[in-house]
């Protein structure tokens, strides 16, 4: 059982790793305004962070079930931590976004208002 925890432990901290790093790059291009880049890496992050999430789900399932005694592991804390930590990190993005977009609706039709009013005053 020791060595499938190792494994699912390194593979949980590579697919949370790769989640965090597409999290970083939507973070990236929320500061650049790149909206259409945000999404594609969300949708990156999200796929990642599941992935994550299933080999961790699993692994507990198995423990739950008896299917083989699960030890104490540090790498396997440690994975979690970091699956726990990088889908929280996830979720704030996601709130982030949400509120940027907002504030890059209002700011576009605020644009196209003033716009109006200058035409207005020109003509």
């Amino acid at each position: 059982m020791e060595d499938k925890i190792i494994k699912a432990a390194m593979e949980i901290l590579i697919h949370a790793g790769d989640a965090r790093l597409a999290n970083n790059e939507a973070l990236i291009a929320i500061a650049n305004q790149n909206f259409d880049k945000i999404d594609e890496k969300m949708e990156m992050a999200q796929a990642e962070i599941m992935a994550a999430h299933h080999i961790h789900t699993d692994i507990i399932q198995k423990d739950s079930a008896g299917e083989g005694k699960m030890e104490y592991s540090l790498l396997f804390s440690h994975a979690e931590d970091t699956l726990m930590t990088v889908s929280s990190e996830i979720n704030i993005t996601k709130q982030l976004i949400k509120i940027f977009k907002s504030y890059e609706k209002r700011i576009s039709a605020l644009e196209e208002f003033v716009g109006k009013i200058n035409i207005r005053e020109n003509e």
